[in-house]
């Protein structure tokens, strides 16, 4: 099934660089080409994608338009992905995605944008409903946490912070498997051994434990969350 994709930078350079790499994936279709935050509503309301890839900041404001749109999509077109792409390796902003929910978000640095199969597995996987956060992003709140006084990830074995940094970037179990070179059954145990440890036990829904994993490292850093 192709995926048609509303697309928006105001770098008019950028725009068409991305628009030119997903022209060489059969089962993406660029359907508008947006440079501000009024014109890619207008775009969305018109053609009705499945997808948004959008750049964080963009006129009116150069401040956090993909973010704010992310959340008005959920409201008026919850059935649409967006792919938010950054400069900026910033919980805070990645936070701010989630806040109205992780399915169908996606969070990447714009250095990813040179690799035309991680940018179409984002599209694909928020097309389905799924979470993907760059590991950029996971990396720094793993350690930060790590070092934070009495921290629940103290508890957490070398192994088992690998896991939940993975599970943090939106990745399936057999994703981490393969990742880590594990058994799904090994992954299984570490990740019910991690939220045990962290109470978050409760929680099943792979998007969800996305936004979990992600909500429990930001409190590391009060200025990042």
């Amino acid at each position: 099934m192709t995926v048609s994709v509303a697309l928006a930078d105001d770098n008019l350079i950028v725009r068409e660089g991305i628009a030119q790499l997903l022209a060489t994936q059969p089962d993406i279709e660029v359907v508008a080409s947006c440079d501000d935050l009024d014109s890619l509503l207008e775009a969305v309301e018109r053609r009705q994608p499945d997808v948004v890839v959008t750049d964080i900041r963009m006129p009116p404001t150069h401040s956090d338009e993909g973010i704010r749109l992310a959340a008005l999509l959920r409201e008026r077109h919850p059935q649409v992905g967006v792919v938010v792409l950054s400069n900026y390796a910033e919980a805070g902003f990645a936070m701010g995605l989630l806040e109205s929910g992780s399915e169908g978000r996606a969070y990447l640095l714009k250095e990813r944008v040179h690799s035309r199969t991680q940018l179409a597995s984002a599209i694909h996987s928020v097309a389905a409903g799924g979470s993907v956060m760059d590991p950029k992003i996971v990396e720094p709140l793993v350690a930060a946490k790590s070092r934070a006084q009495h921290s629940p990830l103290s508890e957490l074995t070398a192994r088992e912070r690998e896991v939940l940094a993975e599970i943090a970037q939106g990745k399936s179990n057999a994703a981490i498997a393969e990742s880590l070179v594990l058994t799904k059954r090994a992954v299984e145990k570490h990740i019910n051994s991690i939220f045990l440890k962290l109470n978050l036990s409760d929680i099943q829904d792979v998007s969800k434990r996305v936004k979990a994993a992600l909500l429990f490292l930001a409190e590391a850093d009060g200025s990042d969350a």
